[in-house]
């Protein structure tokens, strides 16, 4: 009888194994950007096997059990990468039970303030920027009630689940300039203050081991920053808080990120020097407040060919960070490219440079052995603002491209010959 229980035991796990092996995916006849070279890869074939990329070749030889997708000669990118998003945190702007994305000046959680305990997968805007080829993205919040930070951000993951956070802790970000000054006494001055005498108090606190009580939920939350293995992502635009941004990483040894960086173009040889990406808007042409004065269409360009890294995002006053965040970017980083950014380079601002600005460029954002399976096939170029993914694969696994945009539209116009949700009207 014993037998018979492990032989029937033996059985159950050999299943349980066989179902969670997933299967093995050859994308044929694909225009493969794979973000490693300079050009693409002429009729490619990707094979993935358990969710992870183990070929990529001109003409590859296809594994006899893969179901096969084939491309048709259409480009095939990797999934695309937001740097900085809202996604998660956001529904409906005007509706306060839905914006998770922020708290009121004077609540004292400041770096401490976290976003993970807030993400909402079942978000329609996460469901919209999946079915626009993004298939990670950072979400951080806006305002963590002690100026100048907002709090601490999370790398979300937007497979079709309900757990979309692949990492925590992903930086703390911060706000100083524009309008945000308010919070701060009305000067960008007490701002930079505040945020050193943050990081002095910390280093003091968490060097404390008498005293266990100092390690405050702030100090806590910017151990990782001062110990160099999560960035401090700033939100500023105007030359002089670039350069003390740059000022600030040395004297820390911080890695410091810029988002926005709207005049960064001013301090590009002082930014690649001290090795400090950006993500910029490359729609960010006219100044929408007074730090925003040297806007120009090239920043991206300027920066790139001075040596500096980034990732471009379109910002819109936080509009697109969360309200069509996949389709944006596209555009801005065509914008980019059509101010003279090089093709390439606007490619990988949404894919390759992204997963390197946050750590993760060892599991995404090419098309390479080994990565996971995160890949788009598009129906046309992908810097096009028309066009639009074919397929979206996370982990190997074929998205839905079904949206609540899509479900309605199909409800409402049954006789426009629309079918499967492939396509926005």
């Amino acid at each position: 009888m014993r037998g018979w229980f492990q032989l029937l035991a033996g059985s159950h796990l050999a299943l349980a194994g066989h179902l969670a092996i997933a299967e093995t995916i050859a994308i044929t006849h694909a225009k493969a950007w794979t973000m490693t070279t300079a050009d693409s890869l002429e009729n490619a074939t990707i094979v993935i096997t358990d969710g992870k990329i183990t070929s990529v070749s001109s003409g590859g030889t296809v594994p006899s059990a893969a179901r096969l997708i084939d491309a048709k000669g259409q480009p095939v990118t990797p999934g695309l990468i937001h740097a900085a998003t809202h996604l998660g945190l956001l529904e409906v702007s005007s509706s306060t039970d839905t914006v998770d994305s922020g708290v009121k000046s004077g609540s004292s959680l400041g770096a401490a303030f976290d976003v993970q305990y807030a993400i909402n997968p079942n978000s329609t805007l996460v469901q919209l920027a999946r079915a626009d080829g993004v298939s990670r993205a950072i979400t951080y919040p806006v305002n963590g009630g002690v100026a100048p930070f907002s709090g601490t951000g999370a790398l979300l993951r937007l497979a079709d689940s309900s757990d979309l956070i692949e990492r925590t802790h992903i930086g703390v970000f911060a706000v100083i300039g524009g309008r945000s000054s308010s919070d701060a006494g009305g000067s960008r001055a007490a701002q930079w203050k505040l945020l050193r005498t943050a990081l002095d108090s910390a280093k003091t606190g968490l060097a404390s081991a008498a005293s266990p009580a100092t390690r405050t939920p702030e100090f806590l939350a910017l151990e990782p920053v001062l110990a160099g293995k999560e960035p401090l992502a700033i939100s500023v635009n105007r030359e002089s808080d670039i350069r003390q941004a740059i000022k600030l990483a040395s004297d820390y040894a911080l890695k410091v990120v810029i988002i926005g960086g709207v005049e960064a173009w001013m301090a590009a040889n002082a930014l690649a020097a001290a090795k400090i990406p950006v993500i910029l808007d490359p729609q960010a042409n006219l100044p929408g407040n007074f730090d925003e004065l040297g806007a120009r269409l090239d920043n991206a360009a300027l920066l790139h060919e001075a040596g500096v890294t980034i990732a471009t995002i379109v910002i819109a006053g936080g509009i697109h960070q969360s309200y069509n965040a996949g389709l944006s970017m596209r555009e801005g980083a065509g914008l980019a490219v059509a101010n003279g950014l090089p093709y390439i380079d606007g490619l990988r601002s949404i894919t390759s440079v992204p997963a390197q600005i946050w750590g993760v460029a060892d599991r995404c954002g090419t098309i390479a052995n080994g990565r996971d399976g995160d890949l788009v096939i598009w129906d046309g170029d992908p810097l096009e603002p028309s066009t639009l993914p074919v397929t979206v694969l996370i982990s190997g696994k074929e998205m839905s491209l079904s949206t609540h945009q899509t479900e309605l539209r199909d409800r409402y116009l049954p006789k426009a010959g629309l079918e499967g949700g492939a396509h926005r009207p």
